[in-house]
């Protein structure tokens, strides 16, 4: 090293085979949890392709002085990349046998989508034959050279992702198919050209002098262009308004920075033989052991979690002609994982030509009930603690136990069935974009978000919907992950759903029924249907699984737990939780509600009588709230705050009672009404 600060660290293996990893799991604050945990996994001797991590030290020094990289960093880089070189045996941009990587992010806490991810880095115009002569397999070189090319305009340079999809779905009808996987060699050969002049038409030159050649915008040839572009767009995601308003929902800090990963690529669309998945050591929706997740064959990690085609269930692995290998071992890998994380994990996978080899591992997010199993189980299993079986289950998990569930009791037709992705039933208004998901909520009305597939742009509004619907995508696609953290109900991957976002409208398959903007509709993330109309809900029972984690913290806890309790219902509600007691009893609190009208009578009315008639129905209220209050703590103390409010919680405020006045007026209100609002505001 040329300089004080380590800036950059490798993992993987030498050409030998000898492990020459730097870092380890415990290192997540310089090399993000992706970083620290592809060490971890090289360190434990799992199948990790090759690569080295840039430091999120780095991320931070470079965005706080402007987008400018610290002295040094990149001669570091380049030194690293160099070993890279020489430790795969290849080189990047090469002609005869290039090396391709993938550069991605990895933060100290997991933010799923939320950050950029740039493959195939490498592939130009001379090193395509190279990958073509390699492989011997002109229709895999021309694809992974068109993804790249598609992927760095859009990630990179920031242009529009519609304007190569558009051109796929051209190219697709033109050529009369119906999937990207049989478009041929020469259609992506004629891609690739289309997608070069796309980029070369909507990149200022001006902003990017270095993409400049004979005057003319061209997509970047030189691979270490191409890999400090890529390194800087990652470093920049971690500020983009995604990944802030993720950051904020999730009360992470601002100043940690992003990683960046550079790794040797493999391939799972070389073929038949080859595929890529994400997994779940147990089932992140319930907390059941099973071998869970998604995978496609012929296929790179962004299909699956975009959505882009229908995945198959990885349980389905182990069984398939020239996979069936991989699969076993997969399996095997869970326990491993499972063993020494001692926890349950999330990780992505890709089988190139029959080999396995693990991208990703990290702490899976979980629903609740999924967190509570898990920790229970584990505890029984030897790997944790009580102590730590509570802690895995944080507080607001326990909310997601809460939520609404469809009445066993009511009627509805089911429209639709898709994947029952997030648990949990919601009810609302459909709604076809994010920001009238947003505009909803901000109105004050509940509604659902359907979508094709969300993306980490849709962030915002799939915190405001009360619920999320998509036509595509598996389990562990963006919308089933998201949900799943946020305690979002979910169903996805609703093939039936035929989605034209731009009328705002959804068709059902194989029925007259449309959905449109507006109309009411009803999922059950439980169990993946679809309702159209409004459900009833009801809220859930308390589960075993719940009993018994607050039975354990009760053994370990020194704290205490009263309730705010204000009336008979929450007072037993709060003692079924375990309450010991309630630590304020707001006595103004009694009289809201319907019992509002009685305390403006006695402030309002110099009427004694009528004071004395407000007093004793008070008096009444008070004694029934109080005597059913103290039922239900059996004895246990109740903190009682005598009155002394502000009139303001009591009385109408006087701005807007003017107001009503005024649309009364207008639209020609009974005069004994407006003379009794106008007495009350004069009081």
């Amino acid at each position: 090293m040329t300089e004080a600060v380590k800036r950059v660290y490798a993992f993987g293996k030498d050409a030998n085979g000898n492990n020459v990893t730097e870092g380890n799991t415990e290192m997540k604050w310089v090399l993000g949890g992706k970083g620290a945990n592809l060490a971890e996994m090289a360190n434990i001797g799992l199948p990790v392709p090759p690569g080295f991590t840039i430091t999120c030290q780095t991320c931070m020094e470079y965005a706080n002085a402007g987008n400018v990289w610290p002295e040094g960093a990149l001669d570091t880089i380049a030194e690293y990349r160099a070993d890279l070189e020489e430790r795969m045996g290849k080189r990047l941009g090469d002609a005869e046998d290039p090396l391709l990587v993938s550069v991605r992010s990895g933060a100290p806490f997991s933010m799923p989508g939320m950050m950029d991810t740039v493959l195939n880095l490498g592939l130009n115009d001379e090193s395509i034959n190279g990958l073509i002569k390699q492989t011997d397999n002109p229709r895999f070189a021309w694809d992974s050279y068109r993804r790249f090319i598609q992927m760095f305009s859009n990630v990179v340079m920031g242009l529009d992702g519609d304007l190569f999809e558009n051109a796929i779905v051209a190219m697709k009808n033109d050529r009369g198919v119906a999937s990207d996987t049989d478009l041929t060699a020469e259609d992506l050969q004629e891609l690739v050209d289309e997608f070069k002049a796309i980029f070369a038409e909507n990149v200022d030159g001006e902003a990017y002098p270095s993409l400049v050649v004979d005057g003319e915008v061209a997509f970047p040839q030189d691979p270490m262009v191409q890999l400090q572009l890529a390194i800087e767009a990652v470093f920049g995601s971690w500020n983009n308004p995604r990944a802030v308003l993720y950051r904020q929902k999730e009360k992470i800090a601002d100043d940690l920075g992003t990683a960046v990963n550079v790794q040797s690529m493999v391939f799972g669309n070389k073929g038949d033989t080859s595929a890529t998945g994400v997994a779940f050591t147990r089932n992140p929706a319930n907390g059941e052991r099973e071998f869970y997740g998604d995978y496609l064959v012929n296929a790179q990690g962004e299909d699956v979690v975009a959505g882009i085609r229908n995945t198959s269930p990885i349980a389905d692995l182990k069984t398939v002609e020239g996979l069936e290998e991989a699969g076993a071992q997969l399996e095997e890998i869970f326990d491993v994982l499972e063993n020494h994380f001692r926890d349950m994990c999330d990780i992505e996978f890709t089988i190139e030509q029959g080999k396995l080899w693990m991208l990703q591992t990290r702490a899976g997010k979980r629903t609740a009930a999924a967190a509570l199993r898990i920790a229970i189980e584990m505890e029984k299993e030897g790997l944790i603690t009580k102590e730590e079986a509570i802690m895995r289950v944080a507080p607001d998990q326990l909310d997601q136990l809460l939520h609404p569930q469809f009445d066993k009791n009511a009627t509805y037709d089911v429209v639709a069935r898709g994947l029952n992705a997030s648990p949990g039933a919601a009810v609302g208004e459909a709604v076809f974009s994010a920001a009238d998901a947003v505009a909803a909520a901000e109105a004050g009305r509940k509604c659902v978000l359907v979508r094709w597939e969300t993306n980490p742009d849709d962030l915002a509004g799939m915190i405001a919907a009360e619920g999320i619907l998509t036509s595509h995508g598996g389990k562990t696609s963006h919308a089933a992950v998201i949900a799943r953290g946020m305690g979002a109900p979910c169903v996805c991957g609703v093939e039936a759903l035929k989605i034209d976002a731009a009328k705002k409208e959804a068709a059902i398959a194989g029925t007259d029924l449309v959905i449109r903007e507006g109309d009411m509709i009803s999922i059950d993330g439980t169990t993946g249907i679809v309702v159209l109309g409004a459900v009833e809900l009801v809220m859930p029972e308390l589960t075993g699984d719940l009993d018994t984690i607050l039975e354990w913290a009760d053994e370990v806890r020194t704290l205490g737990v009263r309730a705010n309790a204000d009336n008979p219902e929450d007072a037993q509600l709060s003692r079924d939780f375990g309450a010991e007691g309630i630590g304020l009893c707001r006595t103004e609190h009694m009289f809201l509600g319907d019992r509002k009208q009685i305390i403006q009578t006695f402030i309002l009315n110099d009427d004694e009588l009528i004071r004395e008639k407000a007093v004793a129905d008070l008096f009444e209220a008070q004694v029934g709230d109080f005597y059913g209050m103290f039922k239900a703590m059996d004895g246990l103390p109740v903190i009682v705050r005598l009155l002394d409010p502000p009139l303001h919680e009591f009385l109408e405020s006087p701005r807007e009672l003017a107001v009503e006045i005024a649309k009364m007026e207008a639209t020609g209100a009974a005069a004994d009404a407006i003379a009794e609002k106008r007495d009350l505001l004069e009081k």
